[in-house]
């Protein structure tokens, strides 16, 4: 008794490592990103990368790269597809590719009849009017007589020190998938909330440009001496471009009034708000470091995704800030394989109960 899965848009491996954290084993990951390749395998030995566009895999490639599934897995579909092309901060054009990849996990769905899907994006996705990728998918998945339920979820609630709201989609065959219980809120009487101390406190200061020699993926951007002043002028712990003398704001904000994220700071005892893939820029979010005259580090960034510091991410910083923003936070894919599990053990025992 088990799950077999197929990770779907897998980047760098944050749903493959959670779902692998919760006792599933993951036996294959496709992305279209050939750079996510050497962090994909590296820190999930056993599963397989393909490096392609979804549009070209078939339902029967993705089977025999899963190799033997033993008696008694079942099958189970994780599609966190990349969220841009849905998220209300996206202000460029998109591509007609990007805008129907969710058609390609309907295809899939279709061919290989999983017992289990499970698919994360961000709210926006169900926000598009009339019958949207969204609305397509659901439709075709409730047509296969799948049991579906989705709802916004807030990575915060689970332990993930960052705000994140994603609406996530659970699908099921033969049994109703439980939604897993919030971890943390003081509010509900639960844990406290992580909190951006709690996940990179432990990390030794760096210095803008700088990288630690020992620490993987402790690495901070490069800032200019006109940003480092900024930053200097920046108060700590939360401080934004609203508190700049006049002389240090930019022309484009002297007009404008929004965007108060840019050039800030992180609170030390607040979760982080939601990282992206810019996430080591000062300029493209909160993303200065609370005291330190800098952004955040990449393994500052993981660790705020909650991923474990023995995660080495490989290619450049570019890259590497990259793969860690699009990633599903590890700890959220552990949290509802513990739940497809949980069908799993129901429909089990239901069968038992039938044969005696």
């Amino acid at each position: 008794m088990g799950i077999v899965a197929i990770d779907l848009f897998c980047g760098c491996g944050g749903v493959t490592y959670g779902l692998r954290k919760a006792g599933i084993r993951v036996a294959v990951g496709v992305d279209v990103n050939p750079d996510c390749r050497l962090t994909y395998k590296l820190n999930n030995p056993g599963a397989k990368f393909i490096a392609s566009d979804l549009r070209k895999v078939s339902g029967r490639d993705l089977l025999t790269a899963c190799g033997k599934v033993t008696h008694g897995e079942y099958l189970m579909l994780a599609a966190c597809a990349p969220c841009q092309p849905f998220s209300t901060s996206r202000r460029t054009e998109v591509s007609a590719s990007e805008r129907t990849i969710l058609q390609q996990v309907g295809r899939l769905v279709r061919e290989l009849r999983p017992d289990f899907l499970f698919l994360e994006n961000v709210p926006g996705i169900k926000r598009v009017n009339g019958f949207s990728a969204f609305r397509r998918l659901l439709h075709t998945v409730e047509a296969l007589n799948y049991k579906t339920a989705f709802k916004v979820i807030d990575a915060e609630s689970y332990g993930v020190p960052q705000t994140r709201k994603r609406l996530v989609l659970l699908a099921s065959r033969k049994v109703s998938v439980s939604w897993p219980e919030v971890t943390h809120g003081s509010s509900l009487g639960l844990a406290p909330l992580r909190t951006v101390r709690n996940a990179i406190g432990k990390y030794p200061p760096l210095r803008a440009g700088e990288t630690h020699p020992t620490i993987p993926n402790h690495i901070a951007a490069s800032i200019s001496e006109r940003n480092i002043g900024r930053l200097r002028a920046t108060p700590l712990d939360g401080g934004s471009r609203t508190d700049w003398p006049r002389e240090l704001v930019l022309v484009c904000h002297k007009t404008h009034d929004g965007h108060t994220d840019v050039y800030g700071r992180l609170k030390w005892d607040a979760p982080a708000r939601t990282l992206t893939t810019k996430c080591t820029s000062i300029s493209n979010g909160r993303y200065g470091h609370p005291e330190q005259d800098r952004a955040i580090s990449v393994r500052e960034a993981a660790a705020l995704q909650s991923f474990d510091d023995d995660y080495v991410f490989y290619g450049n910083l570019k890259e590497t800030t990259r793969q860690v923003g699009n990633s599903v936070p590890p700890i959220v894919a552990e949290e509802f394989g513990r739940a497809f599990l949980a069908a799993v053990a129901k429909l089990e025992l239901r069968k038992r109960k039938r044969a005696s």
